[in-house]
């Protein structure tokens, strides 16, 4: 069920994936993509969609592999104009049991101290379920540029030589300098 914090969901039950496996290409709604980029503060958001495909494995684990793709609309960092950004995913998860989870975190720690590939741990199927719109939305929202430019934009400090007089302390060197003038009448005399 789609909220504000998850705007894109499309749960699949685990218990309705065929032996052979489950295939879903997913496209995000106008309406998903407006509250998606609200979420994600972007300009906009004019396409994303992803192709997922879940294979089931032992234990009641599912393997969810695919791509997720989108186009982002920001703003570059240092010209402050529009910057459209495509987005091109790859998705690799392993989803368990909640149950699960503490001994295949434990298997993972151990793999660390050795040389082979160390795989990400899994993500919990919460109530029967995998959200492959929430899954595709953190690795849509995970991929976005935090600091996009638009190509060529440079970053470049203004090459204005300092003024001595601009600085903190400019205003009280004035009135020191009004303080010992002798023209100043000290206060209390006429």
């Amino acid at each position: 069920m789609a909220d504000k914090e998850n705007p894109w969901s499309v749960p699949v039950v685990v218990a309705q994936i065929p032996e052979s496996g489950l295939h879903r290409d997913l496209e995000a709604t106008a309406a998903e993509r407006r509250a998606l980029a609200g979420v994600a503060a972007l300009r906009e958001l004019s396409s994303a969609s992803a192709s997922l495909d879940l294979a089931l494995m032992r234990g009641g684990r599912v393997h969810v592999t695919g791509r997720v793709r989108g186009k982002v609309g920001q703003t570059c960092v240092v010209t402050l104009e529009p910057v459209e950004n495509d987005i091109d995913e790859a998705v690799d998860l392993i989803f368990a049991p909640p149950e699960q989870i503490p001994t295949l975190a434990h298997l993972i720690e151990e793999a660390a101290g050795t040389d082979t590939e160390i795989p990400d741990p899994p993500e919990p199927i919460m109530d029967g379920m995998i959200d492959l719109g929430r899954l595709a939305t953190d690795a849509l929202l995970l991929a976005i540029d935090p600091y996009p430019r638009k190509a060529g934009a440079v970053f470049e400090l203004p090459q204005i030589p300092p003024d001595p007089e601009d600085h903190p302390f400019a205003a009280l060197k004035v009135l020191k300098r009004e303080a010992d003038s002798p023209k100043r009448k000290k206060p209390g005399k006429d």
